[in-house]
């Protein structure tokens, strides 16, 4: 696809692509707190707020629990607002996640994909935004540092778009992507704050109290309402059922985002929601998550010199989970390897194992699925062990009677 628009290449790594979009995305507030290997985010918005070049206000919190809540503050007062975190900072938010999921707050956070203690580990896997999945928020997925400022940039739309209203987190492999430096090209300012405009709040209709008027839906003393009150049996489930129906409505506004901002930039990552390569074809198909689906493109290319058809899938939007656009990818191959970053103990198999399993259950003539959980606590994947699982998934033919799940790299 052409650049429809003059671009800037700067070498930043993944942290400061991050700061870059959040900077040209019109946000109002920025809460911050620092962990590694996310703070490089938070530092690069500080020295733009203090340049005067990001007109934002930040606000210097004393946790990472702090530091949502006051994101979810700024939001349904109708602010946009972001923040960043990683890991055990993530896991300190838990209870917040929630609320903001299920406030309906248009919240964008950063993850910096860390492995979540003990023993302390500062390297890269996804059990700190695995761990998440279920809070109700929104998941994308990056491969490089390109990726996540292009991700952090459309996020803004995804989570305010009036068919959504849900947040989101956009990921990036902790020191893999955050600390490692690239050629990224950066949007004009213009073009980005057109792109994502300004918030505009939602409306909502009042009670007849109120003479049945419509209102912004945030916080205003004008027109005083309760967000997040109490919520028993009687109305607790319907509730739900809305944040249930904004998931469902979610694929179609991240496809039509992601081609909106493909025209402008002149760079796409499949239809939005997977990435795949080389699969028309493939008799196997490896799938993923995160930036070692971008080694996994130059061992397929090795094995098709080979004369091996084997593809490759990135998911990209982990939630909501795109179950029938796997399954349409799925159904002409013969064998299918997933590849997970992080455990579910107890489980038979990663998360992302288990959700692809699930997704092919209703297909007539299934391929086997094989699970390979890896890279814990930052351990290398290199080309050698993708081959070994491309070649391994390739020759399987008849599914297990049991998960077969593999730990390659981890010594006996």
């Amino acid at each position: 696809m052409a650049k429809s628009v003059q671009q800037r290449m700067m070498s930043l790594n993944g942290d400061e692509a991050v700061a870059w979009a959040a900077r040209q995305s019109n946000v109002d507030v920025v809460a911050a707190f620092p962990i590694t290997p996310q703070t490089i985010i938070m530092e690069r918005i500080a020295e733009f707020i203090h340049d005067g070049l990001m007109d934002s206000e930040i606000i210097r919190v004393e946790s990472e629990h702090s530091a949502l809540s006051a994101s979810w503050g700024a939001s349904i007062a109708g602010a946009r607002a972001f923040t960043a975190t990683a890991a055990n900072g993530l896991a300190l938010m838990w209870e917040i996640l929630y609320i903001v999921a299920s406030s309906r707050a248009p919240v964008v956070m950063a993850v910096v994909n860390r492995a979540l203690s003990a023993p302390i580990n500062i390297h890269c896997d996804h059990s700190d935004s695995m761990g998440a999945r279920d809070s109700g928020w929104i998941q994308i997925y990056s491969e490089d540092a390109q990726e996540a400022y292009d991700n952090t940039i459309q996020a803004f739309r995804i989570a305010e778009h009036e068919n959504v209203q849900l947040p989101v987190m956009v990921m990036l492999d902790g020191f893999l992507i955050s600390h490692t430096m690239q050629n990224v090209q950066i949007l004009p300012e213009d073009v980005v704050s057109d792109f994502v405009g300004y918030r505009k709040p939602s409306r909502i209709k009042l009670p007849e109290f109120y003479g049945e008027k419509e209102i912004p839906l945030m916080l205003n003393p004008k027109y005083p309402i309760s967000i997040g009150p109490l919520d028993l049996y009687d109305y607790y489930f319907e509730h739900k059922m809305q944040q249930i129906e904004a998931m469902k409505r979610a694929p179609e506004v991240i496809k039509e985002i992601h081609k909106e901002f493909a025209e402008i930039s002149g760079r796409s990552y499949g239809d939005g929601l997977l990435d795949p390569y080389r699969a028309e074809d493939a008799d196997a198909l490896i799938m993923g998550i995160g930036s070692t689906m971008g080694t996994m493109k130059a061992v397929v290319d090795e094995l098709r010199e080979e004369g091996k058809k084997v593809g490759s899938v990135r998911i990209r939007t982990f939630r909501p989970f795109p179950a029938d656009e796997i399954r349409e990818l799925a159904s002409g191959v013969s064998s299918l390897g997933v590849l997970d970053r992080s455990a579910s103990f107890g489980a038979e198999g990663g998360p992302l194992f288990m959700e692809v399993r699930s997704a092919l259950y209703s297909l007539k003539d299934r391929p086997p699925v094989l699970g390979y959980i890896y890279g814990l606590g930052g351990r290398d994947m290199p080309p050698r062990l993708l081959k070994k699982i491309a070649e391994e998934v390739l020759s399987t033919r008849e599914e297990p009677e049991r998960p077969r799940v593999g730990y390659p790299g981890a010594r006996e």
